[in-house]
């Protein structure tokens, strides 16, 4: 089981947002049957195979083992991975872009950044999994609380700057078997530990 699976099919996303669905999934972080499934979120069997079918036919479950029991083949099934992220590649045509408005100030560019980083880090972790190999990472995650506004626009300044001359020094356009890495750096307001007067 994957720690992260990236769903970037329509139907799959459809799929996995369905209700009764989404609980299934959460309930088969362990191996479990329709049957003791059905008796765990209070449904009948045949309409959890359904749903099970469905999940499998998309690849958000997987079968890890056949029982016989008597008659009946019991069929022991677990999520492909712990949690799922919908890729914007999902939604096709109507994905963000940040290339239609950049701003560095605006946080709808910010979500298109990030949206363009969820569809490109997903694309490439499915292209190294099926190739056995690693993909080569690397992210920040820090946060950093400032006095006051004009801190906050000296700070993105100084970055800024900082950025600048890190990738003035080390881009090499010409370089043979170089290859292009994304960067992005992004600030904003923490969402979960904000102060009630700021909220």
């Amino acid at each position: 089981m994957l720690d992260v699976a990236v769903i970037d099919d329509a139907a799959a996303a459809a799929s996995s947002l369905d209700p009764i669905r989404s609980r299934l999934l959460a309930e088969l972080a362990e191996p479990a049957s329709a049957t003791m499934l059905a008796a765990r979120v209070g449904l009948a069997r045949q309409k959890v195979n359904y749903h099970l079918r469905e999940l499998e036919l998309h690849g958000l479950v997987e079968l890890v083992e056949e029982r016989r029991k008597g008659n009946v083949t019991e069929r022991m099934l677990r999520a492909t991975a712990a949690s799922y992220v919908i890729s914007p590649q999902a939604l096709a045509v109507m994905r963000p872009d940040p290339d239609r408005a950049p701003d560095r100030l605006s946080a709808r560019w910010l979500l298109a950044l990030a949206a363009r980083m969820v569809r490109e880090v997903g694309e490439l972790l499915t292209g190294a999994s099926r190739a056995g190999k690693p993909l080569a990472t690397f992210a920040i995650d820090t946060e950093v609380r400032f006095a006051s506004a004009a801190d906050r626009a000296a700070f993105a300044e100084e970055l800024s700057g900082a950025v600048t001359a890190l990738v003035g020094r080390y881009h090499d356009e010409k370089a043979p078997g170089g290859r292009s890495h994304r960067f992005v750096v992004a600030v904003h307001p923490s969402a979960d530990r904000q102060p009630a007067e700021e909220a």
